[in-house]
């Protein structure tokens, strides 16, 4: 480290507006209004892709450079030359500073899960204008605005959890509440985007390969960084980024040779490989194999998304949905039951708002953050890359066939499961414009190369088949859709899988902050027996759940799948009430409503669906009417009932029905307590006007870095007499601070 005498540690980032930056932002500006006009306004005619692309980009840079930057200076005051956490309790295991690019990509890979993928390719059955603008205008003033300051709040005191700082903050009834509410709901959650890995991994001997050579090619990135050329930040990106397109290049050739057995694994297996690596992932330093892996796979997700990106700007296709179907008016959709409010907004989840990500933004990433302005680019940025992800879903699901659409999204109890059945009923619907035939649904099964497309609900398959339309029109033509296909959902495995080892990180420090308030050594995360034991008890937790769910005669996501939304959404609210009333304690009252006015409307659609969820009299919404409808045809003697085939089934259904409604109820109570609790606290800051300020003391900093995705020019000035310090200091030594 740095001693007394060195340069500053804070670059000057004062904007300069000169007659070009204006012209640009203008240019931007219209650019944006008119994609909007363009989406807003179109009815019963095809729009062209490229509009929700101008409208996300757009809207993301006017969001990232304006009101990000606002809440960055004037709402938390983020200071450059106070020492973050990773910098003062630097240990290499789990506080460790980290390049911002890495520590970005890590950040990005950890949240962006199931939620951006399979969210808003159910919420289209809607149409596609409901979807959009709760992704764009959602992120900006919602998700990006909780991932950033739930990350600053915690890394201004050391990197606590989410629970952790719930119970000191709001006071020890909603904190014991919160801390329940948030590791319950973690375990659901871990357990739900797991159940996806698993799903699109069995018997795929492609994308077992493939994703399970990211472990090695992580291991020697993190050692290439730590020990072999510290801070050759790019020059290591190039090697992984090669060795991953080896390894998926590879994956094809091992499917298709006499190796493929071996990777061909069914889903009670790959259950267990998940839990192991789960454990080492949560256990292992950092710095040897989840951030590298994590960056690693950023590569991929943001190249695969990127390059859709650039498939709808050249191929320009059309969508097929229209700006609202039917179904956003009533509640007899077949992908999902429900009224566009409020399940639109809790099918979408992670794309624009996400409580999963405050326990990113509260359990790995402060410990990493070397710089305080770097939160900007960690958390508002982030969440705006994974918003773009969920628009370029959303624009996959619209250009495909709306009779395919509903075809492979409809349950196999209403499609028998056959393209004539799916036929009839997708014709059924009564769906303007939209007609199929079960020739038209074999042929789009063919031409991906798979049996059959019928039913294949979930999501996850109907956005493969949207990247494979889009790109194989740019890259390859009809004869690579086969390709881009299974690409596509090796591509949706790598992508969820780097939540659920994040995931259970995080969850193991969650339950380290509990289990410290009862025995004090358990606050140390790189306590070892510790970390050690909670990790063993979360991926216990969450791996028997998932063991239950790939045994389920019906299949686990129809348990878990729909507790997603609403708990993730819950977690949500939990994170800004946090926030809420950090703002009121340390007297920023006037700037609560920075995180206030998203958490009301959070608050609002999340307990209306939940109320729905738990006492609407339509079996396809509420949990107890469908209990109980299956309960009484069990006492009637019935064998058979909608999709469960056998009493079994039924009884599954019986008692699947039951978890969900129970869960729904106790996740609802204890999210009212905690609200409750933290408005009564917060009224209580006001009235006093007393600060009360729990952060770690300020302690100076004695590191430099840049505080965004590229250095600006005074950065890279600062960076330079960094370096030529340094090597006055110590001519031998090879500045990782400094590096830009």
């Amino acid at each position: 480290m740095a001693t007394v005498g060195h340069p500053p540690v804070e670059a000057d980032d004062k904007p300069r507006w000169t007659p070009g930056k204006i012209a640009l932002w203008v240019a931007i500006s219209l650019l944006g209004g008119t994609a909007w006009t363009v989406l807003a306004v179109a009815r019963d005619e095809h729009v062209n892709a490229i509009w929700f692309v101008f409208a996300a980009l757009c809207s993301y840079a006017i969001g990232y450079r304006f009101y990000a930057r606002f809440i960055l200076t004037k709402v938390l005051k983020a200071d450059d030359k106070r020492a973050t956490p990773a910098e003062r309790l630097e240990n290499g295991v789990d506080y460790n500073r980290t390049d911002r690019r890495v520590l970005y990509g890590h950040h990005f890979a950890a949240i962006a899960g199931a939620g951006p993928l399979v969210g808003p390719v159910l919420a289209a059955q809607m149409g596609y204008l409901p979807g959009t603008i709760w992704i764009i205008v959602g992120v900006v003033f919602a998700g990006a605005v909780q991932d950033m300051v739930v990350l600053f709040f915690s890394m201004r005191r050391n990197g606590r959890s989410l629970g952790q700082m719930a119970r000191d903050e709001i006071g020890p009834v909603g904190g014991v509440a919160a801390l329940l509410a948030v590791l319950s709901i973690m375990i659901i959650l871990l357990a739900v985007l797991a159940l996806v890995v698993v799903n699109s991994l069995a018997e795929s001997p492609w994308g077992v390969f493939s994703i399970a050579m990211t472990i090695p090619i992580a291991f020697l990135m993190g050692f290439y960084l730590r020990y072999l050329r510290p801070g050759r930040v790019t020059e290591v990106s190039l090697i992984g980024c090669a060795l991953l397109l080896l390894a998926i290049v590879a994956g094809g050739w091992v499917a298709d040779s006499s190796w493929a057995s071996v990777f061909t694994l069914d889903k009670v297996t790959l259950v267990w490989c998940l839990i192991i690596y789960g454990f080492l992932a949560s256990v292992l330093p950092v710095w040897m194999l989840l951030a590298p892996r994590d960056y690693l796979s950023t590569f991929m997700k943001v190249g695969t998304i990127g390059l859709l990106a650039v498939g709808v700007l050249v191929a320009m296709p059309a969508t097929t949905m229209p700006a609202f179907t039917d179904f956003a008016f009533n509640s007899d959709g077949p992908a999902f039951a429900g009224s566009l409010f409020p399940f639109v907004f809790i099918t979408i989840a992670c794309g624009a708002l996400s409580g999963f990500h405050a326990l990113v933004s509260s359990g790995t990433t402060p410990k990493m953050v070397a710089k305080e302005r770097q939160v900007k680019l960690i958390g508002y940025g982030g969440m705006l890359t994974e918003s773009f992800v969920a628009i370029m879903a959303l624009v996959a699901a619209c250009v495909i066939d709306q009779g395919l659409y509903f075809a492979m999204n409809s349950a196999a109890g209403a499609t028998g499961g056959t393209a004539e059945g799916a036929a009839q009923f997708v014709n059924g619907l009564g769906l303007a414009g939209v007609s199929t035939t079960p020739e038209a649904l074999d042929a789009a099964a063919a031409a991906v190369q798979e049996e059959s497309l019928v039913s294949r609900t979930g999501g996850a398959p109907t956005l493969a088949v949207g990247i494979s339309e889009v790109l194989g029109d740019v890259f390859g033509g009809e004869g690579a859709k086969a390709f881009w296909y299974h690409f596509a959902i090796m591509f949706e495995a790598l992508f969820i899988l780097t939540t659920v080892d994040a995931g259970t990180r995080v969850g193991r420090f969650m339950l380290q902050d509990t289990l410290g308030n009862v025995v004090p050594k358990f606050k140390n995360p790189s306590w070892r027996p510790g970390a050690i034991l909670a990790s063993a008890v979360i991926v216990a937790a969450w791996g028997s759940i998932l063991l239950m769910g790939v045994t389920d005669p019906l299949g686990g996501i129809n348990t878990l799948f729909p507790l997603f939304g609403i708990a993730n959404q819950l977690l949500a609210a939990v994170a800004l009430a946090v926030c809420v009333t950090i703002l009121c304690k340390t007297g920023r009252v006037k700037y609560a409503w920075v995180p206030g006015i998203p958490l009301v409307w959070d608050v609002v659609v999340t307990l209306t669906a939940s109320w729905q969820k738990i006492f609407s009299s339509d079996p396809n919404i509420g949990y107890w009417t469908q209990h109980q409808a299956y309960k009484d045809a069990l006492a009637a003697g019935e064998t058979s009932m909608g999709p469960a085939e056998n009493v079994e089934q039924m009884e599954q259904v019986v008692r699947n029905t039951f978890i969900q409604g129970s869960l729904s109820i106790l996740f609802a109570l204890l999210i009212i307590v905690v609200l409750v609790d933290a408005l009564r606290k917060s009224i209580s800051a006001i009235r006093s006007g007393t600060v009360r300020d729990t952060e770690h003391p300020a302690e100076e900093s004695h590191v430099f870095a840049p505080s965004g995705l590229f250095a600006t020019p005074e950065e890279k000035r600062l960076a330079a007499e960094w370096r030529e310090w340094e090597e006055r200091q110590d001519p031998t030594q090879d500045s990782t601070e400094a590096r830009v």
